[in-house]
Order: C-alpha cells, then structure tokens, then sequence
C-alpha cells in the first residue's frame, strides 16, 4: 500500500463508524458553501492584484524607468522577481499568526496591507517628478504587496481544506485557484475594458492608475466579507503547549512534510508561471499592433483554466490526489518544451488559444488540488506555517524568476534552454508525486481531525500511530 505524506500508517477501517454518505448533511455542506465564497472573493482581490502588474507592466514601466531605457521590460520583471523574496518572510509572519490566532484574522491583515500598496502605486510619482525615486517607490510597494501574497496563499489554502466538507475537500479547494487565476482574468478584463475605451497612450497616462485603485476599492468590500467568516482553527493539546506556528516545531518534528511541500511545489510553480505569465505576455508580443487580439485570446483561455479547477477538485474527490499531480508531471514533462519553443511563432489566433488551453489542462493537474494536497501533509496547529513556507521558498526560487529568466532567455536567444530548465524541474516534481505521496484510502491530518470532531473512537489510535512513526 502507498505509505501517506506525512509519515502516517493508512487508517484502518472501522466497520462500526457510521457511513456518512455525501450530501447527507446540508447544514455543514450550506456553511463551506459560504465560507468558501467568502474566502477566495479575497482571494481574488488578492491576487487581482498581483497580476494587474504583469498586464499593465507595458504601459506603466516608462513612468518608472524613463522612456529611452531600452531594458525597461527586464528591469520591470526583475521587480516582479524580487518581491518573491518577501513571500517566505510573510508565509513565516501570517502562517505563525494564522495557527496561533486563528484563519481569518489573518486573512483579513494580509488583504489590507495587498490592498494599501496598491493604492501607493496608483498614486505614485514617476521618475519624471523625483527621478530614481519613482523606482524605489514602486520597489517597496511591490515587497509589502510580496510580504502580503506570503501570508495569504498558505493561509487560505489552509482555511479552504479545514472549511470544507470531507467528501468534497479537493472540489471546494480548487476554488483557491478558480480566484487565484480569477485575479489574473480580472486584471485582463480590466485592460480590455481600457482597451475598448482608451487610447493606448491614454492607458499609459492613466490607465494603468486606474487598474491598481480598482484593486484597493475592491479590498474594502472583501474586508466586511471575512470578517463574517467561520473560523476554521480547532484548538488541541498542542495550542495549549505554545507549539502552535512555532518554526522550531515544524522543522524538527515535520521536516519529511516540509520537504514534500517545497518539492511538490517547484515544478508546479515554475510551470504556473511560464503557462500563465509567460505564456500571455509571449501571446501580446506575437499580436502587438492587432488591437485587442491578443487580450481576447488570452482572457478566454485564462477562463478556461478558472472552469477547469473546480473539475480537477471533483475528480480528485473521486479517484485521490495522486493521479492528478502524476498526470500533470507527465503532461509536462512532455509538452513544456514544445509549448515554450512553439508559441512565439504561432501567428493564428486560434492556434495561440490552442496551444494556451492545452497548456492550462496539463496545469490543472497541479493548480486545482495542490491547496488540499499540501494542507493534508501537516496538522493544525503548523499547516498554515508549513503550507505557506514549504510553498513560499518554492514559488519564490522557481516561479517569480520564471519570467525574468524568459525574459533574458528571449534577449540571448536561449529559449531552448529555458524549455529544458522548466521540463527538468517538472520532472524533479514527478518524481516526488509518484514516491512521496500516499494513495486514495491513506489517512491524512485532516481527515484524523474531522474524526476526532466527529467523535469516532479510532481518531486517537490514529493520530498516536502517527506520532510514534514521525
């Protein structure tokens, strides 16, 4: 039998325990209803406001630069890259506060300070007025708004498995990601809009000023909306004992989890970022000057990738995580290389929209159930502190340099070595998805934690298996 993640044996079945078919319990399915919608609408601002700087980059980065710097695009998304060095840093701060203090606080601080930085870079001097300034400004903004996504992925992540109801953890999950590839899609309606209305010089005045108070107008909605959340942190032994979002705890006693986290993450990431960053703005630069083709290719396949989350959690309620995350090992394992080596010439629309949406159902595999996957691998009292790190140190070596290293990839004309990078780090993952983790009927943390709330008799055995195996 396929040993679990977290070191556990498989939980024996009890014929005693009373069956709990699905959709028997309204009630509890009604309030993850709730809770989940209530969530991931932060979710979405959140990360709305991530992305409406990767779209609108090409209009706002001579403000910042100066028009005649001819390496404005790579100094833009060397900027892009360095917040990520924050993530682990906010992933440290909220996921310690998170397991300590509860969820939704969390949530709600880290979707202020996302939404103030936004606000600073909409009204922001541009080199124009206070010359190099301008860049330290949009620097500092952008590292509080890397310090904020931080805390926020490994938190919501967190509250969305412990919200949702056993028999459909992977589908209401997935919704994680239906927000989190929502923002990108907002942010590209936003330019579609400006597009149709605007003048592009018009966007470059003020467009683009515009699409980041958007942002911080919207935040002030999904604050009332989580602080009527439920909070999702059940309080135990280990809260009580000060162990709760300790790092020292986490290291030593879950470092096989830790290490799982951060392993799962890097090929998952890096393909998430190459797909659907890299991928869009190659899309721009293959229609630049054909009006708004480029954004309506790349605004409905990016839909299509939000529908497809939800689908990906469903199946993997049916049939386990396991064979989701090995399909999109091996998916891209074989289509990176052609996907990033093929794009930049394609000149058909419709084969762009294609080659995208071929892209995102290989990215499904990874994107619609590595919240769940990841928030099952450690118990309460460290799964924000875990999930947020072990993603954080991952996402911010692989994934936030992913459109740097395209970036100069494109200008020393090493784009095969580019594609090679990304299919040998997929790959790495593969790996991990087919040893490391654990089958379908393999109990997880959080399915011991609904048992002992359930009040079954073999929640306790469980989790003492589980301790005298860590």
């Amino acid at each position: 039998m396929d040993r679990p993640a977290n070191g556990a044996a498989a939980a024996p079945a009890n014929p005693a325990a009373p069956a709990t078919p699905a959709g028997t319990n309204p009630v509890s399915t009604r309030r993850a209803v709730l809770n989940t919608i209530r969530g991931s609408l932060g979710n979405l601002v959140e990360w709305y406001d991530v992305y409406v700087y990767t779209v609108f980059a090409k209009y706002f980065e001579a403000h910042f630069f100066g028009g005649d710097e001819p390496n404005a695009g790579i100094y833009t998304m060397a900027i892009f890259a360095v917040t990520f060095l924050m993530r682990p840093i906010g992933s440290w701060f909220f996921g310690r506060f998170a397991d300590r203090h509860g969820r939704r606080p969390a949530l709600v601080a880290s979707v202020s300070l996302m939404a103030l930085a936004s606000l600073a870079i909409a009204v922001a001097p541009t080199a124009a007025s206070i010359g190099s300034g301008a860049v330290v400004v949009l620097v500092l903004c952008r590292l509080v708004q890397g310090f904020a996504t931080g805390g926020e992925y490994g938190t919501s992540a967190t509250y969305m498995s412990e919200a949702a109801t056993p028999e459909r953890r992977g589908f209401f999950s997935s919704f994680q990601y239906v927000t989190l590839v929502g923002g990108h899609v907002l942010a590209q309606c936003m330019l579609l809009l400006q597009q149709a209305v605007l003048t592009d010089e018009q966007i470059s005045d003020f467009g683009w000023r515009i699409a980041f108070g958007f942002g911080a107008v919207a935040a002030v909605v999904v604050l009332w909306l989580r602080s009527s959340m439920d909070e999702s942190l059940q309080r135990g032994a280990a809260h009580e004992s000060g162990r709760s979002g300790s790092m020292g705890e986490l290291v030593k006693r879950y470092p096989r989890q830790l290490t799982t986290c951060f392993l799962v993450t890097i090929g998952g990431t890096l393909a998430f970022y190459t797909y659907s960053v890299n991928g869009p703005t190659t899309v721009k630069a293959a229609y630049a000057g054909q009006g708004m083709t480029a954004t309506w290719v790349n605004l409905a396949a990016l839909v299509v990738l939000m529908l497809l989350q939800p689908v990906g959690g469903a199946i993997s309620d049916r049939v386990g995580r396991k064979p989701l995350l090995v399909f999109f090992g091996v998916g891209g394992l074989l289509f990176s290389y052609v996907f990033i080596t093929t794009l930049p010439d394609v000149r058909s629309p419709w084969a762009s929209f294609g080659l995208l949406v071929a892209a995102y159902v290989v990215l499904t595999g990874y994107t619609s159930i590595n919240a769940v996957v990841k928030a099952e691998l450690f118990p309460a009292h460290v799964r924000a502190l875990g999930v947020g790190f072990g993603y954080a140190v991952g996402n911010s070596l692989f994934g936030g340099t992913a459109p740097l290293l395209y970036e100069a990839a494109k200008k020393n004309d090493a784009v095969g070595t580019f594609a090679i990078y990304v299919t040998v780090t997929i790959a790495a993952s593969l790996v991990v998805y087919v040893l490391a983790l654990g089958g379908r009927r393999d109990a997880t943390h959080l399915d011991r934690e609904q048992a002992a709330r359930d009040g079954r008799p073999e929640a306790d055995e469980e989790l003492e298996v589980a301790d005298a195996r860590r």
